[in-house]
């Protein structure tokens, strides 16, 4: 969840490390720090310089003079979210040892903080902050007593030999000047080398791609429990082996860096005023790579493994928060299209539970994960494989955690996602979904030749459908000014129409904080409906035609009942003469495209997001950084 930089080389390093704090912005924070070396000519009492402060990194920025007040070359930034601790200058990172000469970054959870600090604090060591940090850098402090002159890969290998949880930990060292050190385990943390004419001229560290883009697109996902060096020759990693207390050297393990195929205007705002409202402009692209990538690209496609496809009996989908709405449009298409049943399960739920798999070979496991770095789903995926799951991985993230760990992988081709709250990667994910269940029906023969052809001939047509509805902006911009006010809004839906339902629930809550609930429209007598009053907003999706009747009763219902019915459909024009049309029963209509209703809930999606937006902007609120939320969920 928290955002961390490092960076070593021959220039002053905090404008970089601001520069590379406010590109992780998007993933939610409290409060910021740095710390940086001191340059070796400069006589100060104190080696290392800390500052921190609370609220938005502008405060940190105004508090440095932009970094200028900070000299040095080597240092550490980071933006918290509150965890252990209320959000407070004490609790924000970096965190140092009480000699000052240790401080560490940390994005995670170490489980057992609570045992470490008793331990620590009767040894007299004293704690400035409420954090389970503030342990790390206590136990490399303690660590270098007991073995002074001990090379730092072998001192943090012991250390975090202690410690129990999930963590990415950038390390600074007084003593050693020019010179980074980084490990992680389950959380995202990504090193670089910047190289003119052949050299290296600096290293860096971050816990996401957008911070390093601007430096460098040469970059390494360390694996678990590796440690890292940085220095001004390059970069190095190390295993430590915690019964013999010894560390190797595996650089050449690690070989070439990887590229990254990202460009550094993708992660700015160009010509938009946030960076949601880009990002639903972006989503039919991101649509339309992620299905030409699934047709076209060998190493992008969705099983190529026919043997495994053509014998399955069932499917688990498990994801967290958006990606779970994602797998239950999913699950309703691939139902649908190849008649295998589909369970959806939320991450956070199915790893704590003893789940009843019958066939565990013939059962895929499918974990969504934008990021590829959600603890809960990332746990999920690990229960799959113990319980003897083939598993697939989708995420968007190459190098991500699910990614290398999943049998099978395919790679949404969203590109960056800056604002917290997801849209063109969720329509991305969909998109896969959709194409997992036409593969599917082909490898089990559920589709004949023409179906399929004429459902990719319509899925292909999908990013050009899902622009026409960014046309409607007007209209759903009038709209979100009339709900702006509200305090309680419903959702309604049914089939697929419920699911599109709670993901747009979801959005609204997210960027409006509008209390907004998703009910199956079905449902409604069995209680829900004692909720609409005079002037109650309800959010009808009315997308698939088979159900189209249903939906018309239960937005009739809640009409009566005084609610104010906006309804979103394809079906005005395909409603049989002598139907009640939409407009007689809605008190507002936006019309959506017609395409085919497994796909319906895809260029929906967009014109819900696009209300969510215009709502959260007529509520002078921020939509890339709703409160409390974070982009990418590390820890449970």
């Amino acid at each position: 969840m928290c955002g961390i930089i490092g960076y070593t080389g021959f220039e002053q390093a905090s404008p970089i490390l601001l520069e590379g704090l406010s590109r992780l912005e998007y993933r939610g924070y409290d409060s910021a720090g740095l710390a940086v070396q001191l340059p070796a000519r400069t006589a100060e009492p104190h080696p290392l310089q800390v500052v921190k402060t609370c609220g938005r990194l502008q405060a940190l920025i105004d508090k440095t003079h932009r970094g200028a007040d900070l000299l040095g070359s080597c240092g550490i930034g980071h933006t918290r979210w509150a965890t252990h601790g209320i959000p407070s200058v004490e609790n924000a990172h970096p965190h140092v040892s009480e000699d000052g000469s240790i401080a560490v970054v940390h994005n995670g959870i170490i489980e057992n903080h609570f045992e470490l600090r008793r331990e620590l604090m009767s040894e007299g060591v004293p704690f400035k902050s409420q954090t389970d940090t503030e342990v790390v850098a206590h136990l490399l402090a303690k660590a270098c007593r007991e073995a002074p002159g001990a090379d730092k890969t072998a001192i943090i290998g012991s250390a975090l030999a202690r410690l129990r949880g999930s963590y990415a930990l950038g390390i600074l060292f007084a003593d050693e000047p020019n010179t980074l050190y980084a490990i992680r385990r389950d959380s995202p943390l990504i090193v670089g080398c910047v190289r003119r004419e052949g050299q290296t001229i600096s290293t860096i560290l971050a816990s996401d791609i957008p911070a390093l883009l601007p430096l460098t697109k040469q970059v390494y996902y360390p694996e678990d429990d590796h440690i890292i060096k940085l220095t001004l020759q390059g970069i190095s990693f190390y295993s430590y082996n915690p019964i013999t207390r010894t560390v190797a050297d595996i650089t050449e393990s690690y070989g070439a860096p990887v590229t990254l195929e990202l460009s550094e205007t993708a992660a700015r705002l160009g010509k938009y005023r946030h960076f949601m409202r880009k990002e639903i402009d972006e989503a039919p692209k991101a649509v339309k790579d992620t299905v030409q990538s699934g047709l076209n690209d060998p190493s992008n496609m969705i099983f190529s493994d026919e043997s495994l496809l053509s014998s399955l009996q069932s499917i688990r989908m498990i994801a967290c928060g958006s990606a779970y709405h994602a797998c239950l449009v999913g699950k309703a298409a691939l139902e649908t299209l190849c008649r295998i049943p589909v369970e959806v399960e939320i991450a956070s739920e199915f790893r704590y539970r003893e789940p009843v798999i019958p066939d565990p070979r013939h059962t895929l496991g499918v974990l969504v994960s934008q990021s590829g770095e959600t603890a809960d789903t990332i746990a999920a995926l690990r229960l799959c494989k113990s319980l003897g799951m083939p598993t697939l991985g989708i995420v968007n993230m190459q190098g991500s955690t699910l990614a290398g760990e999943a049998d099978h992988v395919f790679y949404t081709q969203a590109g960056p996602e800056i604002a917290v709250a997801t849209t063109k990667a969720y329509c991305a994910q969909v998109a896969a979904l959709y194409l997992l269940a036409l593969r599917l029906g082909q490898a089990q023969n559920r589709l004949a030749e023409k179906e399929q052809a004429e459902l990719l001939e319509q899925l292909s047509a999908l990013p050009e459908k899902m622009e026409r509805i960014l046309e409607t902006e007007p209209d759903l911009r009038r709209l979100a000014r009339k709900l702006a006010s509200t305090h309680h809004l419903f959702f309604i839906g049914r089939g697929m129409d419920h699911a599109l339902a709670m993901e747009g629930s979801l959005k609204l809550k997210e960027v409006s904080y509008i209390h907004a609930e998703a009910y199956a429209a079905g449902e409604l007598k069995h209680g829900t409906i004692s909720l609409i009053e005079e002037g109650t907003p309800v959010i009808t999706l009315a997308t698939q035609p088979q159900l189209l009747h249903k939906t018309l009763s239960n937005m009739a219902e809640v009409k009566a009942r005084g609610a104010y019915v906006i309804c979103f459909s394809n079906a005005e024009n395909a409603l049989r003469e002598g139907v009640l049309p939409l407009s007689d029963v809605a008190d507002h209509v936006v019309s959506l495209p017609i395409t085919h209703p497994c796909f319906s809930p895809l260029a929906a999606a967009v014109a819900l997001q696009l209300l969510a937006y215009h709502v959260s902007v007529a509520r002078s609120l921020d939509p890339d950084k709703p409160r409390n939320l974070a982009k990418s969920v590390t820890v449970e």
